[in-house]
């Protein structure tokens, strides 16, 4: 079902992420549970996938990860505040060290003057640490911003330290 590439980097995530003992849930909107799928279809990935959060609607933000609906409103769902706050609160409703979030869109529709298809905003937070978001426009069809999206995903994973900082 995944690229390659993307299962090697999903097994490298968990290998990592499993050797020094850390649990990872995931947030999505745009990608749909993908990111969560991809750390999953690894064998092994129970020991470090706590939990995923789909939260496509902004009632489902709202109601599974606490992201204010004033916050929704100011911003917009696709936004750099609320990829932080899903992944804030990804963090507080899991057990997870690690939190990886994404919201976006992925077309063919829904894009605006400043918000083109393709535009992906992916936050991480760290349990008693920072939470950080990157802004991203990916080329392409839906498919195509969808699993450029995972990918990125799993390398902001990645670069995302348990102890605390954020690279």
């Amino acid at each position: 079902m995944f690229p390659e590439s993307i299962r090697e980097l999903a097994a490298q995530t968990l290998a990592e992420y499993g050797l020094a003992g850390y649990m990872i849930a995931t947030a999505e909107s745009c990608t749909g549970g993908l990111i969560a799928g991809a750390l999953t279809d690894i064998a092994g990935s129970s020991k470090v996938v706590d939990r995923g959060f789909v939260t496509y609607t902004n009632i489902a933000k709202t109601e599974l990860l606490g992201v204010p609906a004033s916050l929704l409103h100011a911003h917009g769902a696709v936004s750099p505040e609320v990829a932080v706050a899903m992944a804030v609160g990804a963090l507080a409703k899991s057990r997870a060290d690690v939190t990886v979030a994404v919201t976006g869109i992925a077309g063919p529709g829904g894009a605006t003057e400043t918000k083109p298809v393709g535009r992906v905003y992916i936050a991480t937070a760290v349990r008693g640490g920072a939470a950080k978001a990157k802004e991203y426009t990916f080329p392409g069809d839906r498919d195509a911003v969808r699993m450029a999206t995972v990918q990125a995903a799993l390398e902001r994973l990645r670069l995302a330290r348990p102890n605390g900082s954020l690279r």
